[in-house]
């Protein structure tokens, strides 16, 4: 047999062959789902994604008798390197992220090279995978093959977690996600607290205004980068990715299904969620055809889904542990749940991602109901 070569995408025709392989190698899987490839390509391009502004990317391609049969990225957030190293980054951390292989020796040879990369550029750790960085797809599907992805979250064969752990790596964290049933009331308790909070003058939850975006997107991150800035995997979100991710969410953002709840006038907690766009995307594929063009813009208009998913959840850090925190927490989950069944049609949510040793968070997903449905893993290993 062959040997495996390996080596740098250079070229924006070697880009669209990075982006294409991952649509082969999980063509059999009917829990993939394939996401938009120009979205793919805009999302490993300089100047493209304000990711690669603080970040140094080497995308890499194993091929056999010129046949592409693995990839992977090599991944050095510099935003991450400044971070506290017992929050998980730090420096000397480099990431990679991405792989796909048609074997377990490939596997290794690409992560092999994407660890020589690494040590070159004065790496002395590696966390993985990230797809590209932490706000974006991080870990690997270690539970829940069986059922799709939701929008914004990675999906991987079953076989990679003993081909990751056969290259020396050990778990680092695991995140998990929450699924519950929308169309239930929760428990009394739950309710008894909501009424509580409504009864409160200090306390105001209130849509988003969809008119004023820029301004409310500025709320959001100030509320975000100061509730999880302990967080183990913190990493800062610069203005410009920002700007870039509401531009991209802006179709997707309904005004009574992101919250921002305000105490005594000053705004402490908010709430996103987002209709499942992977529903439609499965059906029209990565190069939807015109009429697949129209089914989806008709879908952004006006959703009907199942799924509904909150990726984000933040309480200002000086309220967290409090009551008022939890307190705000169901108010804006019991809003969001019933706008979610009223006028959108759908049955299921999903909360997540929530670190494993998230107490608090884990206490509320539990408080409500849900049980954990995927799990996925962040893998350590010194250089």
């Amino acid at each position: 047999m062959a040997a495996i070569t390996i080596s740098p995408v250079t070229t924006k025709a070697e880009r669209g062959q990075w982006v294409d392989y991952v649509y082969k190698a999980n063509a059999g899987d009917p829990n993939f789902v394939p996401q938009l490839r120009g979205e793919e390509l805009e999302k490993i391009t300089a100047g493209g994604n304000p990711f690669h502004e603080h970040a140094k990317c080497q995308f890499l391609l194993a091929r056999r008798d010129g046949v592409i049969v693995g990839r992977i990225a090599a991944l050095i957030d510099e935003q991450a390197l400044g971070q506290p190293v017992e929050q998980g980054m730090g420096p000397g951390t480099g990431n990679w992220g991405a792989l796909e292989a048609e074997t377990q020796d490939i596997a290794h040879q690409l992560i092999a090279a994407a660890e020589y990369w690494l040590r070159a550029q004065g790496m002395t750790r590696v966390l993985a995978p990230m797809n590209l960085s932490v706000w974006e797809e991080p870990g690997l599907l270690v539970k829940g093959h069986d059922h799709p992805p939701t929008v914004m979250m990675g999906h991987q064969n079953p076989k990679f977690q003993p081909w990751i752990e056969a290259a020396g790596y050990i778990k680092a964290k695991n995140l998990q996600t929450y699924e519950l049933d929308i169309t239930k009331e929760f428990p009394p308790l739950i309710q008894r607290i909501v009424a509580s909070g409504e009864k409160n003058p200090k306390i105001n939850v209130r849509n988003v205004v969809l008119k004023d975006f820029a301004k409310e997107a500025a709320i959001i991150l100030d509320i975000l980068n100061d509730a999880w800035s302990d967080n183990w995997g913190f990493v800062p979100i610069t203005d410009s990715e920002v700007a870039y991710t509401g531009k991209k969410l802006k179709p997707l953002i309904k005004a009574d299904l992101v919250q921002i709840a305000e105490y005594e006038g000053e705004p402490v907690a908010f709430m996103m969620t987002l209709p499942d766009m992977n529903e439609v995307l499965a059906k029209i594929g990565p190069k939807p055809s015109p009429l697949g063009w129209i089914k989806l813009l008709l879908w952004i208009w006006r959703p009907r889904v199942k799924t509904m998913r909150v990726p984000l959840m933040g309480v200002r850090k000086k309220l967290q542990s409090s009551r008022l925190a939890s307190q705000l927490a169901f108010m804006m989950i019991e809003y969001i749940r019933a706008n979610s069944v009223a006028n959108y049609g759908a049955s299921r949510g999903e909360i997540g991602w929530i670190l494993d040793d998230n107490q608090g968070m884990n206490s509320i997903a539990r408080e409500i109901h849900s049980v954990v449905n995927k799990e996925y893993r962040i893998y350590e290993k010194a250089l």
